[in-house]
């Protein structure tokens, strides 16, 4: 393996380059180039081809009114819409669009069709409970087919969700649901969790007992069979309710701008941030980066083990894939039961194409192969792989390594993303088919988006020299906000210091051979 601190490159094969979205450097500096010569074109070009809009935009970009910045301000779509209805019109009805397996092994196939089906009724049955666009909705449900039902049913209707992760406590939802001011709350009976069925409704009902004014009414999804006490006139079986629904449901078209998603971020003052993000431009990120990071093609299997309840279970498992029309695995449970091997069995059994998961997972399984070899990778068949993907801190080099070599064969291009809850999607990458890789390095820009490192004035540090990390222009192709906050996030991040840039409170430095080395100030999901 390679040390911590030897740098070596692996260069993408002549395979690989040939087939990729973006294919060799060149192409990769071809984007990279048409997007500085003109950042709305590049923007409103990618709208337009990738994205159905009920009511097409005029304009990408309104800087009237900076740095409050609007995207595709006039155009008028439906996420849902884009992730579900229009794969069964162009045909991809009968495509499985998810794997889901439970904790205990079961797998359940869900269709296109099944699940605009599933996610017209769920809607529906929101809009009975008196749900209507712009409402808030709070969302409380372990990672299952439940959990993307009622997210898209939200999008479907114009309501704003926020994901609250099921290990999180009473007291963590009900500052959650009080400050978003969410008028109805979705949660389960309980979870199936690494054998084990841990509650989930129990600890909602201790945070609405806590005062939570604005909720309406609970529904509850059936998962683990536990005994659940309900109180009448509030809470509701979600199979009670949807029984009763038409699985017809016509999405409402919003504006490119209207909030699609508000989630919490601790920051680094510990109180709950909501995170913003709109409509248009968070979805057209979504899409091209799992086009141009993941190279999805139409008979990969995409599998992201991130919760639901993060920003990268919202951009790369709810929506991102859908609206590419993909199939993706959906799993309940945690990568060590019933042994550090499930993982990789997973894979073998799904035939996995593209794999994301955390450094934190992979530095576990690399301490469980070495103790015991009957789980290590190399005792399943992984040939299905094409490209793995790392995401949630940096990566350490050895801990790449073992990746690149055990799991990917040696093979597989690593995608090492750097993002935040507050970015939405991918900012700095490699791109599989196109940039060298650097084992522990995020490597470079995602076309579209301008980055720097800069000393504490603002200004453009010389290669090899540390730094602070910040994106210039706006915040990749949308403006999340804070909730709360007077302004955009750019300004709730470093307000005065560097105008017009926003800082997400990272250090790095440029290292030679233009590759930028990330090093990691705090965590996020």
């Amino acid at each position: 393996m390679t040390s911590e601190t030897t740098q070596k490159f692996y260069y993408p094969s002549e395979e690989v380059v040939k087939n990729a979205a973006v294919s060799g450097m060149d192409a990769y500096k071809a984007l990279c180039a048409e997007a500085e010569k003109d950042y709305e074109a590049f923007w409103g070009t990618r709208a337009k081809e990738l994205l159905d809009w009920q009511t097409p935009f005029t304009q990408v970009l309104d800087e009237s009114k900076a740095p409050f910045f609007k995207w595709f301000a006039d155009g008028k779509l439906n996420v849902s819409y884009n992730c579900l209805d229009r794969q069964v019109k162009n045909g991809l009805g009968d495509k499985v669009a998810l794997i889901f397996e439970g904790d205990k092994g079961d797998v359940t196939k869900v269709t296109y069709a099944d699940l605009l089906s599933r996610v017209s009724k769920f809607a529906n049955a929101l809009k009975g409970q008196g749900v209507k666009k712009g409402d808030r909705v709070v969302i409380y449900l372990p990672m299952s087919i439940e959990g993307v039902v009622a997210m898209q049913a939200c999008a479907r209707i114009g309501a704003t969700h926020s994901i609250v992760f099921g290990g999180f406590s009473a007291q963590s939802l009900a500052d959650r649901i009080n400050d978003a001011g969410a008028v109805l709350l979705i949660t389960s009976d309980g979870q199936n969790r690494g054998g084990k069925a841990l509650p989930l409704k129990s600890i909602a009902d201790e945070a609405l007992a806590s005062g939570c004014p604005t909720i309406k009414s609970v529904i509850v999804v059936k998962r683990t069979g536990a005994e659940t006490a309900m109180v009448a006139g509030r809470d509701f079986w979600a199979d009670d309710l949807v029984a009763q629904q038409s699985d017809v449901c016509e999405p409402e078209w919003v504006e490119a701008e209207h909030p699609l998603f508000l989630l919490y971020t601790s920051g680094s003052t510990g109180k709950p941030k909501g995170v913003q993000h709109s409509t248009g431009g968070y979805l057209l990120h979504a899409v091209l980066t799992m086009k141009y990071t993941f190279d999805i093609k139409p008979d990969d299997v995409f599998w992201c083990t991130a919760d639901i309840g993060w920003v990268t279970g919202h951009t790369y498992i709810t929506y991102g894939p859908l609206a590419c029309g993909a199939t993706e695995v959906v799993f309940e449970g945690v990568p060590t039961y019933p042994d550090a091997g499930r993982f990789w069995k997973m894979i073998q059994d799904h035939k996995v194409t593209v794999f994301y998961t955390a450094p934190t997972a992979i530095r576990s399984l690399i301490k469980s192969a070495d103790n015991t070899p009957a789980v290590h990778p190399k005792n399943y068949d992984m040939s299905s792989l094409r490209i793995l993907g790392s995401v949630g801190e940096p990566i350490n080099p050895a801990a790449w390594e073992w990746y690149y070599e055990n799991v990917g064969g040696s093979r597989c291009p690593i995608v090492d993303t750097f993002w935040q809850t507050e970015t939405g999607g991918h900012m700095i990458t490699p791109l599989p088919g196109a940039t060298p890789l650097i084992p522990g390095s995020c490597t470079l820009p995602f076309p579209g988006i301008q980055a720097a490192v800069v000393d504490e004035t603002g200004t453009e540090v010389p290669w090899g020299q540390g730094g602070i990390l910040v994106v210039q222009e706006a915040v990749a192709v949308h403006d999340p906000h804070h909730l709360g906050r007077s302004g955009p996030l750019r300004q709730v991040l470093l307000p005065r210091r560097f105008p017009g840039q926003a800082v997400p409170g990272w250090r790095r430095r440029h290292p030679r051979q233009g590759h930028r080395l990330l090093h990691h100030h705090r965590p996020y999901r």
